[in-house]
């Protein structure tokens, strides 16, 4: 019976051991260059290395979870994953429902983009991304909120005239813009707006050595320059580092 009892208790721990060691990371993959979908129907983006990178560094196995933007936080909540990296600013709304790691970014500004420099950011219609700081705050203004679910959805609206403009991370924005040939530009003198206190990684109040695990891992990338590099890699040499 000492046997049974043992043998039991050590597959109990066993088996713990393996839950506790497999951490589930959730991000969008719909938000370059933080996460998307390569040609080869991978997660890539500076998220996922950064996160790769993060898992190795603080002895982690980890695995990706795609999930969409609007059910991001709440499936946290819910514990069908651990963590999310997906472009997520820090800010004290978001800190009443999760916490959240050391920032990985500085704070990135955001832009309002449209087809005119003069467009009318402050009475007309701006379109963003739901359940964003950047939805946040056009809603705090006088201009009326068009949401959608993704990013790219926001830039289309822009495009076909359902938006007088697109309000967004400047860094997603740029690629569009560069590639449109002038037909996208920067809303004068709206080009860089700050908002937030840095992206980022989303986690359950409830996991703090979880969390001071990856800090650790996030401090130790500052340290010895590596994550200025990546942010450098992924946004250009002009990248706001730390």
């Amino acid at each position: 019976m000492k046997k049974l009892m043992f043998a039991v208790a050590v597959l109990a721990m066993t088996s713990g051991m393996g839950v506790a060691q497999t951490v589930r990371m959730a991000t969008e993959g719909a938000y370059p260059p933080y996460n998307f979908v390569n040609d080869q129907g991978n997660l890539d983006g500076f998220e996922i290395e950064l996160g790769n990178e993060l898992c190795k560094r603080a002895e982690l196995d980890c695995t990706w979870v795609k999930n969409d933007w609007d059910s991001i936080i709440p499936n946290l909540v819910s514990s069908n994953y651990d963590t999310i990296m997906a472009g997520m600013n820090i800010n004290e709304e978001r800190k009443k429902a999760i916490d959240f790691s050391a920032p990985y970014t500085p704070p990135m500004p955001s832009a309002y983009m449209a087809l005119t420099s003069d467009a009318d950011i402050e009475n007309g219609v701006v379109a963003a991304q739901t359940n964003t700081i950047q939805a946040s705050h056009v809603a705090s203004t006088g201009a009326t909120l068009l949401e959608f679910a993704t990013g790219e959805e926001t830039i289309a609206a822009v495009r076909n005239g359902e938006a007088d403009a697109v309000f967004a991370d400047k860094d997603f924005l740029a690629p569009a813009q560069a590639e449109s040939n002038g037909e996208l530009v920067w809303v004068e003198g709206h080009d860089t707006v700050e908002l937030g206190e840095g992206i980022g990684m989303g986690v359950r109040k409830s996991d703090g050595e979880l969390k001071a695990k990856f800090d650790t891992a996030i401090q130790s990338m500052k340290d010895d320059g590596t994550l200025n590099a990546m942010l450098k890699k992924w946004f250009g040499e002009k990248a706001l580092q730390f």
